[in-house]
């Protein structure tokens, strides 16, 4: 329960803004980093690690929806877990929600910054990609309402565009393409390429962090949960099928044969073997593309700040954090911190590193959620649930198997990137027994 004086974000998002919002989180993982898999498990290898994500995540988001109408709450997976597990685990779920939230906008505005690079030489990727950032951020600060409009605009273009992709490249698939060296490392090419598969959907979860911003959220957050996982599997098959089966994997990872530097623009290689660089079409549909990096860097910026409004509206970093605006209801010293630290990731420019961190505290955030789900069922049965899971307790045990297996993949397969995640999971974990004393008990 909220105390009586306790700000609140404004409810106005309605079923066809939150479909706008998931897949708007999601589409630029179509655009470009799952190519970067390909290396690892060739066509094959990332297909059989995609197959088991994709499960995965229909099965998560279905029970992550339940939660989400029975907890409509901002910190999303930190309030599921505190709810079921106590403090200490939800905070561990928060600080992982926000490690994935704030890792994978940089990545994607580096790609942003490298895009219009291609346009305008004169540019610097870096000044490009800082300036996304700062624009989107004061969107966000203007009002959930005007941001979430704007999302579903750029991601309806992002989702035409693929479709166009699609229907450009299918009628020139050749199967014997998908077969090219489609098995490179055999079988631990399929967890290697266990990070890039996630990268297809990572983010869907941020709707559940606009609950408390949805009308009716009981009804409106299983509508867009469900009719954005169900858009987001049907463009992922396309785009992995259309853009490899062009002319085989190699030539949607390395821009010129036999480089070994490879390409964040998987979509723009495949068409270019199909109509050239020179067509218009080219230049269309490159230019559409855009939509769809914005749309998820816009979208997660969204995201992220409501996860860092919730851990500053309870205590765990300073009461500023948890403060609206009395003007605009957004959470707009939550998205100016969000902004530092993102400029800060930015600047190392590792598009693959970046990406891995941010799949590490998705794994995370995944594998505390649904043992949330399967503990708040046990202890919690009389918790008004509006949207009840389907398949229990089956397909939930899948999912959470599918995700611990593709943590300690993970860790064996970026051993580095691994420990640095666990790092910041311990020093944010000391900031909470520093803060303990001073959080007040959730309710």
């Amino acid at each position: 329960m909220h105390s009586k004086g306790e700000q609140k974000l404004e409810r106005s998002l309605g079923p066809v803004m939150l479909w706008g919002l998931g897949v708007g989180y999601v589409i630029s993982g179509m655009y470009f980093g799952w190519n970067l898999g390909l290396p690892e498990g060739g066509t094959l290898g990332l297909a059989i690690s995609t197959f088991f994500i994709t499960l995965m995540y229909i099965f998560f988001t279905f029970s992550y929806a339940e939660l989400a109408c029975a907890i409509p709450r901002a910190g999303g997976a930190f309030d599921y877990a505190t709810h079921a597990l106590g403090k200490k685990i939800g905070f561990v779920a928060g600080i992982a929600q926000l490690i994935e939230f704030l890792f994978a906008p940089p990545a994607i505005a580096f790609a942003i910054g490298a895009y219009f690079h291609e346009f305008f030489p004169a540019l610097p990727i870096l000044g490009i990609a800082g300036a996304a950032f700062l624009g989107f951020t004061i969107l966000n600060m203007i009002g959930v309402k005007a941001a979430a409009r704007f999302e579903l605009f750029i991601t309806i273009f992002a989702v035409i565009e693929l479709l166009i992709f699609s229907g450009v490249t299918l009628p020139h698939l050749k199967f014997q393409n998908l077969t090219l060296n489609a098995f490179p490392h055999g079988y631990s090419g399929i967890f290697a390429s266990i990070p890039f598969a996630i990268w297809f959907f990572l983010g869907i979860e941020g709707v559940a962090n606009v609950a408390e911003e949805t009308i009716n959220p009981q009804r409106n957050v299983l509508l867009g949960f469900g009719s954005s996982i169900l858009t987001l599997v049907i463009l992922c098959f396309l785009t992995f099928i259309s853009s490899v089966g062009v002319a085989g994997w190699e030539a949607i990872v390395y821009p010129t044969a036999g480089s070994a530097v490879t390409s964040d623009s998987p979509l723009p290689l495949a068409l270019a073997h199909i109509v050239g660089k020179g067509n218009i079409l080219y230049h269309l549909l490159l230019t559409i593309g855009l939509f769809g990096l914005i749309a998820s860097f816009h979208g997660l910026i969204l995201a992220s700040g409501r996860v860092t409004y919730e851990f500053g509206r309870v205590g765990y970093l300073p009461k500023i954090f948890g403060r609206v605006h009395p003007r605009f209801k957004t959470p707009v010293a939550a998205l100016i911190g969000n902004l530092v630290v993102g400029l800060i990731a930015l600047i190392s420019g590792k598009t693959s590193e970046i990406i891995t961190i941010s799949c590490f505290g998705a794994i995370t955030l995944y594998i505390i959620s649904i043992i949330s789900f399967f503990k708040l069922r046990k202890s919690d049965p009389q918790l008004p649930r509006p949207f009840r899971a389907p398949l229990y307790p089956g397909a939930q045990a899948l999912a959470l198997l599918i995700a611990v297996i593709s943590f300690f993949s993970m860790l064996i397969f970026n051993s580095n990137l691994g420990l640095l995640y666990i790092s910041l999971l311990l020093i944010s974990y000391g900031w909470f027994h520093f803060r303990a004393s001073k959080i007040k008990e959730l309710t």
